[in-house]
């Protein structure tokens, strides 16, 4: 009998815990029975979710916690409108909300447990698309000058107490505000609206509003952006926190939801850290997939389909079995070349990348060296330091010296909202800072080594550079540029050399055609109509037309060997084409009121009044690492690595004058009356698109337009750079130049000595090492033997 008592006592309990675990009375699962469960029953999320929503007196209904609506009314159109009685006046959903994540109603749903973060978004850089604006309006003439002062919608920073971060990177970024004001505004201004065909007759820059409305600004968390293969996403918060499939088809349990219709997401469910599991099919991972950032970070700087080694191309290579070209993807085909070492390692975005980084400090940050905080040596510290013992700001200076100071140090130390991600259990002997000085929540010391700990559950052991050079794990090649030339160390990226290959899409030749009643779609305005979260994208585009249409195409890509300038950090950087707008605009008549049209910006950059070129060459960090890094010859003998241009800018004929191609005399002139210009003049261009500085060293073009210290290459870090004609130096008395020198020669043809490239280096060495001893030793000798000769003479003297 008392076995039968427990029995039943114990069968009691587990029922009762089963409903507390996963409860079984939410209606709305009537109609949508199967779908995923937002977050695991047993995560200390859904208990939150489930908390609040029997507080609200809808028991066990965790879904009206974030979409709102009514769940016990008797129809679908009833349940999905309103929201209960309790979250009229209490936190929570205010009406029903079918993408709860999105911008604009967001503090009523994921802010509720997650204020500070949602506090900080709309003045996050993918929402602002702060540097991007400012790079089109440059592009344009300079219309803002050098200020970043537009954003998406306009707005204004959070109050200095409410910034995110410690107290140390707050007084960090209010320094860098005064060194770099033109980046870090506390009030900005929404972006002007597009102008009509009308206006543009009037003043064809303004469409450059045209231009950033139709094609630029589909990539902010405040909209759903265009529906193409690869481009599907969430808004707001889900536009990182909930998995879409390049189809952007549902693939889920739930019989409510087509699998057929596009633009829904792949499974109900919150991708995040590593502690949230995500079930697709058979199939569980964690952490946000490096494919959820390259919906949008595929054009522009391209590093999110660089860090997966995919450089775009203009061909359809390769074909699949039914013969079919590579489909387009971000509406472009791609080419396989070597992926970041990082992603091989299985590193997803959010392993670097702050949550500052990513959801902002809640302030503007003008463009990404405004918003990123982390550096290299944060987690690799140099040959010489371990991380902890570099000082903050190393190698984030914003000067042209290397940061010194009192050693960083480590913390255990972490803000409340931090502690809602995934914090590692064994904190070690502390998390490492960033460069600014907030945690690297992921990055754990341990002795001298750092545990990795990834969003994806794998760990990883990080040996510092420093560890690496006492254990003699660096490479002979890797002392000498790392440890030996203090010079690189000072004033080098660490990407400088270990990016092998960045994309270089030379030219952005724009259109925007106003001829002819040609409207397309202001994905900002159609962002901006909202209704209970649900933006204009989501319902009809077409509602959102504006005058002109706007086409773009390139002159030429390239992908090895990127330029070198130096960055708004002061620091020698790769370089790609960033802005180098050349426009066309077609007017309503059908006739062209500016062609191949390069602005030219008056006072800046050191061009006085006649101007300079505004297209732009952008330092940037590829997310191309590499172990191996690229070599010696490839920036101190490379005339495009100085800034000269591709093969010094000689491939190419003057692009400021017209091409014609047709039968034509020994004198050029063109025979037939029906022609077409076959290249047409960009009147303004005298350079190919990859020269930064001409022969006598001039600035030909922009080289950064954020950042004070972006610049090309100035005279005498080229000098140091330029290592050209280093062969003609000897070889021109090699092998009949004197005595000495043929007489070696005849004595390796005798020996039968083969000169290949490790003799030629030892060779060379040992040259080198002779001619040191020689000057050294030669003159200390004579000088020696002076003072014996006159001290002998003295004495005999005396």
């Amino acid at each position: 009998m008392k076995k039968i008592i427990l029995i039943s006592l114990l069968l009691s309990w587990l029922v009762a815990e089963s409903n507390q675990t996963k409860p079984t009375t939410n209606s709305c699962i009537e109609c949508h029975q199967g779908i995923e469960d937002i977050r695991d029953h047993k995560s200390g999320m859904m208990k939150a979710i489930y908390k609040m929503a029997n507080k609200a007196g809808a028991k066990d209904n965790d879904c009206i916690v974030c979409h709102g609506g009514n769940p016990r009314e008797s129809t679908k159109e009833l349940s999905h409108s309103g929201t209960i009685e309790y979250f009229k006046s209490h936190k929570g959903p205010k009406a029903f909300y079918p993408y709860p994540a999105s911008p604009w109603i967001n503090k009523n749903t994921c802010g509720v447990c997650h204020p500070k973060q949602v506090s900080a978004q709309e003045n996050n850089l993918m929402a602002t698309e702060q540097g991007k604006i400012h790079g089109a309006l440059w592009g344009f003439g300079g219309k803002d000058g050098y200020n970043h002062s537009f954003t998406n919608f306009g707005g204004k920073s959070v109050e200095p107490h409410e910034r995110l971060g410690t107290e140390t990177y707050r007084k960090y970024m209010d320094k860098l505000k005064a060194i770099e004001p033109q980046g870090f505004f506390d009030v900005t201004k929404e972006l002007p609206p597009a102008p009509t065909a009308e206006e543009v007759e009037k003043d064809p820059s303004l469409s450059v509003y045209t231009y950033l409305r139709q094609e630029c600004l589909r990539c902010h968390t405040g909209g759903k952006g265009r529906k193409r293969r690869g481009d599907y996403r969430g808004t707001g918060c889900s536009s990182c926190h909930i998995p879409y499939s390049n189809a952007g088809l549902y693939e889920g349990g739930d019989k409510s939801i087509s699998k057929k219709e596009d633009g829904h997401l792949l499974v109900h469910s919150i991708q995040s850290s590593s502690k949230v599991k995500v079930q697709v099919h058979d199939v569980n991972y964690s952490g946000i997939p490096v494919e959820t950032c390259t919906t949008c970070h595929n054009r522009g700087k391209r590093i999110g389909v660089s860090y997966q080694g995919l450089m775009e191309s203009g061909y359809q290579a390769t074909f699949d079995a039914q013969g079919n070209g590579q489909p387009k993807l971000h509406t472009k085909r791609y080419l396989h070349l070597t992926e970041d070492i990082h992603y091989s390692k299985g590193m997803l975005c959010q392993d670097c990348h702050t949550s500052n980084d990513m959801h902002g400090d809640g302030f503007f940050r003008g463009a990404n060296l405004g918003a990123v905080e982390i550096e290299c040596q944060d987690c690799h510290g140099t040959t010489t330091k371990y991380p902890w013992e570099l000082p903050l700001g190393y190698s984030d200076e914003f000067a042209t010296t290397p940061k010194t100071g009192e050693a960083r140090g480590t913390t255990k130390t972490l803000a409340e909202y931090l502690k809602q991600g995934s914090i590692p259990k064994d904190k070690g002997d502390g998390f490492l800072l960033s460069a600014r000085g907030n945690p690297l929540t992921k990055a754990v010391k341990k002795g001298n080594k750092v545990i990795m700990h990834l969003s994806s559950g794998k760990t990883v052991e990080l040996k510092p550079l420093k560890l690496l050079k006492e254990q003699k794990k660096i490479s002979k090649e890797g002392l000498v540029a790392m440890d030996n030339i203090k010079a690189h160390r000072d004033r080098l990226e660490c990407y400088t050399c270990h990016a092998t290959w960045a994309p270089q899409c030379y030219g952005c030749h724009v259109k925007v055609d106003y001829s002819g009643g040609k409207q397309n779609p202001d994905y900002l305005k159609a962002s901006k109509h909202h209704h209970n979260g649900k933006t204009g994208e989501m319902t009809n585009l077409k509602d959102f037309l504006v005058d002109g249409k706007v086409t773009e195409t390139r002159s030429y890509l390239r992908w090895e060997d990127p330029a070198l300038s130096q960055n708004g950090e002061g620091r020698v950087s790769p370089t790609i084409p960033g802005c180098q707008v050349t426009l066309t605009v077609i007017g309503k008549e059908g006739k062209a009121l500016y062609q191949n049209h390069i602005f030219k910006i008056k006072n800046v950059e050191d061009a006085g009044e006649e101007g300079i070129n505004s297209i732009t060459m952008s330092p940037v960090q590829p997310h191309t690492i590499t172990k191996k890094s690229r070599s010696c010859e490839s920036c101190h003998t490379s005339p495009k690595a100085m800034g000269y241009g591709i093969n010094g800018g000689k491939y190419f004929s003057d692009p400021s004058k017209t091409t014609m191609v047709d039968l034509m005399d020994n004198n050029r002139k063109v025979l037939a009356h029906n022609v077409d210009e076959q290249i047409p003049a960009t009147l303004n261009l005298k350079h190919d698109y990859s020269v930064m500085i001409d022969k006598d060293g001039k600035q030909v073009q922009t080289v950064g337009n954020h950042w004070k210290l972006s610049q090309a290459l100035d005279n005498s870090t080229r000098e140091k750079l330029d290592r050209r004609g280093v062969c003609l130096s000897c070889h021109q008395s090699i092998p009949e130049g004197n005595l000495a020198i043929s007489a070696m020669g005849h004595i390796a043809k005798m020996a039968n000595v083969k000169i290949d490239n490790s003799m030629h280096k030892y060779i060379l060495s040992k040259s080198l090492n002779i001619s040191a001893w020689v000057q050294v030793v030669v003159p200390l000798i004579i000088g020696l033997f002076g003072i014996w000769f006159f001290w002998m003479r003295r004495r005999n003297n005396t």
